[in-house]
């Protein structure tokens, strides 16, 4: 087995810059459990919005059977998607359409 003796030079430029973020989203399901008062709770109380935008989620949950209620980069997703299991919902991730 060899083993280099010199690290050979760059004489070129390299681009180091990240891939930009993609987003993705929390996708909260509709389901014959809860009820529609504690969907507004959790949304209020883990996403800290107002009554009202609460309730338009909860709506479109209940109406739509499904509604975006989180965006932005996968990991915190998935996160939030956690917390929502946790709190007794159905949750899912998936990337953003442009």
């Amino acid at each position: 087995m060899t083993i280099p003796t010199a690290v050979p030079a760059l004489d070129e430029a390299t681009d180091l810059s990240a891939a930009p973020l993609e987003p993705w989203q929390v996708v909260v399901w509709n389901d014959p459990v809860n009820l529609m008062s504690y969907v507004v709770r959790v949304f209020r109380t883990y996403f800290g919005y107002s009554l009202d935008h609460a309730t338009a989620l909860m709506l479109a949950v209940h109406h739509d059977g499904h509604a975006i209620v989180a965006t932005g980069p996968r990991e915190t997703m998935e996160v939030h998607a956690q917390a929502m299991h946790d709190f007794g919902l159905w949750a899912t991730v998936r990337k953003a359409t442009p």
